[in-house]
């Protein structure tokens, strides 16, 4: 039993490093493809949450069609503990009304069977 878990806890661990990797190249959209579970919920730090993929694909199109130039997305620190990830992101984006973001974030991901079933974003 213990050999099965340590070897689920090593492929979460190569999972959550491929999505990140994506993320970190800016497949945002893609990331969010592949990984979220059909029921997965987000919570952003203002509080908007989205119930399923489906929504949460929608407004990451919205926004990443919103992008003029992406200046740069750095992952400081990932972690996984069990189901558990955690990993602090930058995002330096130029958008197309002429706007600039800067988002510090930290991302708090459940995980089950591989997938994402929720996501919560803080302010850094």
């Amino acid at each position: 039993m213990i050999k099965k878990r340590k070897k689920m806890e090593q492929s979460l661990n190569e999972i959550f490093s491929a999505k990140n990797e994506m993320v970190k190249k800016g497949q945002i959209v893609e990331a969010t493809e592949k990984y979220f579970a059909p029921n997965a919920k987000t919570i952003d730090f203002d509080g908007t949450v989205t119930n399923e993929k489906s929504e949460m694909l929608a407004k990451m199109k919205g926004f990443a069609n919103a992008i003029a130039k992406v200046n740069g997305i750095q992952l400081h620190i990932a972690s996984l503990h069990g189901d558990t990830s955690f990993a602090e992101f930058t995002f330096d984006f130029d958008m197309k009304d002429g706007s600039k973001i800067l988002w510090h974030e930290i991302l708090k991901t459940s995980w089950k069977n591989g997938q994402i079933v929720e996501e919560q974003y803080f302010k850094a």
